[in-house]
């Protein structure tokens, strides 16, 4: 399998990775849903890095959905295949140990979508467009896109914009809570850069706990959800970080943490 629909770069303690294939507007095949999930167990095993930034190259596209001259041939069994090959990188993005960013630069259809859901936090450029169309091709959401959406922006919000497989708008997605922040296009990845390098100096275990924490919480009842909260609370305890940071504030300076 070649990388080359991929790349990846590093700054400091930030990771880029970027779907690079702008001649088809960043779609995702089976190669690069491949390649992304790789990119994306590299970066939870290297404890260099710190934060992960997501995006697609060019200007057009973040991913614009699924590459449907390639799906079109699938049979049945090879169309679940598909399905189930894209919700294992979605749910690899969506439970890694460190905070994902996707950095939403263009069109977000159908599979971009799904990938921009599955990070931490969205920001979009104002001239963003995100939707889920797959209606338009006689099909559903394939890669979580009903259940993320559902989770993220409620019942009437995912009727409408799966039934209708309508476009909107930067500010929609923002105002339905698909997307963190929008920014104008000219300051995104300025922007972006300056987010991830806040959590790149925040706390990086307890960045952590935060993410299992809300993981768990959407996923069980409140009581349980409460009791993993404490235990993570009280594992933090033990940290070098957190004498750090309660020190710091008490002697009114900034924090250094040290990750350990």
């Amino acid at each position: 399998m070649s990388d080359s629909v991929i790349s990846v770069s590093d700054h400091e303690s930030v990771r880029t990775v970027t779907v690079d294939r702008p001649h088809k507007l960043n779609a995702l095949d089976r190669q690069t849903l491949l390649a992304l999930d790789q990119a994306f167990q590299d970066a939870a095993a290297d404890e260099t890095v710190r934060v992960v930034i997501l995006t697609g190259a060019g200007s057009k596209a973040f991913v614009a959905g699924a590459d449907i001259a390639e799906m079109a041939a699938l049979s049945a069994i090879q169309g679940r295949e598909f399905s189930l090959l894209g919700q294992q990188l979605m749910r690899r993005i969506e439970c890694l140990p460190k905070p994902v960013i996707a950095m939403i630069n263009g069109f977000a259809l159908g599979g971009g979508l799904e990938l921009a859901m599955a990070c931490h936090l969205r920001i979009a450029a104002d001239s963003a467009r995100i939707g889920q169309p797959e209606i338009n091709l006689g099909l559903i959401p394939g890669f979580g896109g009903t259940q993320r959406l559902l989770r993220l922006a409620g019942r009437a919000a995912t009727l409408e914009l799966c039934l209708l497989g309508e476009p909107i708008d930067a500010a929609r997605a923002l105002q339905l809570g698909l997307v963190n922040r929008v920014v104008a296009a000219a300051d995104l990845h300025a922007q972006t850069r300056a987010l991830a390098d806040k959590l790149a100096h925040s706390a990086s275990i307890a960045l952590r706990g935060i993410l299992d924490a809300v993981l768990v919480g959407g996923e069980c009842a409140l009581e349980q959800g409460l009791q993993f909260e404490s235990a993570q609370f009280g594992l933090l305890f033990a940290t070098d970080d957190m004498r750090e940071g309660t020190q710091a504030f008490i002697e009114r300076r900034p924090p250094h943490f040290t990750h350990r």
